[in-house]
């Protein structure tokens, strides 16, 4: 099926399409089956609470290093942060020992999560030295304690999100996807590579469908997600439960918004105009200002401002004069003006 060419839903789908339908997750309910993909350094509480108002359903906390020694420094605080936030809450973490892996899990049940995620997906060079996200994939009996740790500490659902397996050729996921269903997971969420690929290539849409004819616990299928029709097209190819989109809500957090438009009218939603887009970024540079104050406010809104205005016309030489800026009262400005000239 061609991605550019795509299959419309047919009539019978449009308003009762499957992944606009609640999902149940452990006892607790979901409005719809459109997620936000956990992703360090992006995903905070005001990205979250933004993606969720255009649509998404469910979103998952940044990863959180499940050593609770760590849990009083500045940047743990504001990923474990779930002020204000539409429920159920879901905080993901990340470790290789058993026992932290459970103290973690408990520490975040009390701090407000409703949902413990695991992270054995992230890719990052980082994280792998330490054996942690997908690099754990390579030890599955150390997958096995690790998921009966944290399944057995809290009285809450626990669920996964991991890759195809560590390296090409050695796939995996079929094991620990029915290893993570004997362990209790909830559901589990897979990014469709391997570590070996980080982000290269495509996602291998037809392992995540083996896993959902393997298994009786929902099933999320994450990876080149970018659009509605892409978003039907893998619901297809993988019969998933639900939908994960990670790096193509960068700049575009109301891709969610998009997909729930088509699903239930068979439509294709217009761009927002400048005047929007000028709009949303500037309520969202406010909340990034508000929840993590000057410095770390101003710093933090680059990255999603340069995301907010590729392709505007003028927008590179826009952006060094933005990364320029010092304070939140001057980015602010900056950022008006420039949406301004294009409205």
């Amino acid at each position: 099926m061609s991605i550019d060419s795509p299959v419309l839903p047919s009539s019978s789908t449009f308003s009762d399409h499957p992944l606009l339908q609640p999902l149940n997750i452990g006892g607790l309910t979901i409005e719809n089956r459109l997620m936000v993909a956990p992703m360090a350094g992006v995903t905070d509480n005001p990205f979250r609470r933004l993606c969720k108002s255009f649509g998404a359903g469910h979103a998952v906390s940044e990863m959180i290093i499940a050593d609770t020694a760590l849990y009083a420094r500045k940047k743990s605080l504001y990923r474990a942060n779930f002020d204000n936030e539409i429920a159920p809450i879901s905080a993901q973490i990340a470790g290789a020992e058993p026992e932290k892996l459970a103290e973690a899990a408990r520490y975040q049940i009390d701090n407000g999560a409703q949902i413990i995620d695991i992270n054995m997906g992230c890719p990052a060079k980082k994280v792998c030295r330490k054996l942690a996200g997908s690099a754990l994939l390579q030890d599955e009996d150390l997958v096995a304690r690790l998921l009966d740790a944290a399944v057995n500490a809290v009285d809450a659902p626990v669920t996964l999100k991991t890759r195809l397996g560590f390296e090409n050729g050695r796939e995996n996921i079929l094991r620990v996807a029915k290893r993570a269903e004997q362990a209790g997971i909830a559901a589990i969420a897979i990014h469709g590579r391997t570590r070996e690929d980080m982000y290269t290539g495509e996602a291998r849409y037809e392992l995540i469908r083996e896993v959902k004819d393997s298994i009786s616990i929902p099933v999320i299928a994450n990876g080149d997600i970018d659009s509605a029709q892409k978003a039907q097209h893998v619901y297809e190819m993988t019969g998933c439960d639900a939908v994960m989109i990670g790096r193509a809500a960068q700049g575009q957090p109301w891709i969610f918004r998009d997909i729930e438009h088509f699903l239930r009218t068979g439509e294709r939603l217009d761009a927002p105009s400048v005047s929007e887009i000028k709009e949303i970024v500037l309520a969202h540079l406010q909340e990034l200002y508000d929840f993590y104050g000057e410095y770390s406010g101003c710093r933090i809104a680059r990255k999603h401002i340069a995301w907010y205005t590729t392709g505007i016309p003028n927008s590179n030489a826009f952006r060094q004069a933005m990364y320029g800026e010092e304070s939140t009262a001057g980015q602010f400005r900056v950022v008006e003006s420039f949406l301004q000239t294009y409205e």
